[in-house]
């Protein structure tokens, strides 16, 4: 992987040097400029487009938050919130911050904000590899939604249970057993998760992770996680994290984008 890039923000000049002997002492970065205000910060990322910035929150004139909202969506880097205040956590929760330092911080919980950093670094870099490819068989035909079966017979328990798709809220997979959640009860079978996926179609059902399959009709809510991750609430009540990999096969269903 190629060296990130990172661009230190901060008005106040000991932190901006306590931030460099850090990242100098990491041969994974590459510190391309620093900045002592947000004017000059927007300016900044815009022209030389850094992987990565260090952004403190509260500056004059243009503090942190703002640097991002002056950004366009395609311009905005991977951040790491640097601040004294802990009241701006939720601020940099819903700007998708990667990280939130609080000052004063040690080694290890810079080394730790870094780390995750670079694995968000290099899913995006994977991501948009993807879509390079993806772009190539955009002209290949859809295929059809795969049609909803009207009763599934499950063998459980030494019996076999009918039951209508509508009265599964969720599936979750269990080793080589799938657990079905009812209203009233939980059905264990021994099948596995894309067979029941296949049996179920793709109209009512999307799988939001590798081992959970969900009646869409029973989301209530998703609910922003740290680091970009969601969770998706259920009428019932239960919360299941929405993987980035499934993130696609919900977001057919709703308004708006992930």
């Amino acid at each position: 992987m190629a060296k990130l890039r990172a661009l230190i923000v901060d008005d106040e000049p000991l932190a901006r040097e306590r931030l460099r002997m850090l990242l100098a002492s990491e041969p994974t970065v590459e510190i391309i400029g620093q900045c002592g205000d947000g004017i000059e910060a927007v300016k900044v990322i815009q022209r030389d487009s850094p992987d990565l910035v260090f952004l403190d929150i509260e500056m004059p004139g243009c503090d942190g938050l703002q640097v991002l909202a002056d950004l366009s969506p395609d311009q905005r880097p991977a951040v790491i919130f640097v601040t004294a205040h802990e009241r701006f956590a939720l601020e940099a929760f819903n700007v998708r911050a990667v990280d939130y330092l609080l000052k004063p911080f040690d080694r290890e919980r810079f080394h730790t904000a870094l780390t995750r950093a670079t694995e968000y670094i290099r899913t995006q870099r994977s991501g948009k590899l993807g879509e390079r490819i993806e772009s190539m068989i955009t002209d290949a035909p859809a295929a059809p939604p795969a049609r909803k079966a009207e009763r599934l017979a499950i063998k459980t328990d030494g019996k076999v249970v009918f039951l209508r798709p509508d009265e599964i809220e969720w599936i979750e997979a269990a080793d080589n057993y799938v657990i079905l959640h009812l209203a009233d009860r939980k059905l264990m079978t021994r099948d596995t998760l894309s067979a029941l996926e296949a049996q179920l179609g793709t109209t009512q059902f999307a799988r939001i992770n590798r081992s959970t399959l969900v009646h869409l009709d029973q989301v209530k809510e998703l609910q922003p996680a740290f680091h970009g991750d969601y969770v998706v609430i259920l009428r019932n009540g239960a919360r299941l994290p929405l993987s980035r990999a499934f993130r696609g096969q919900l977001g057919r269903f709703i308004t708006g984008s992930l």
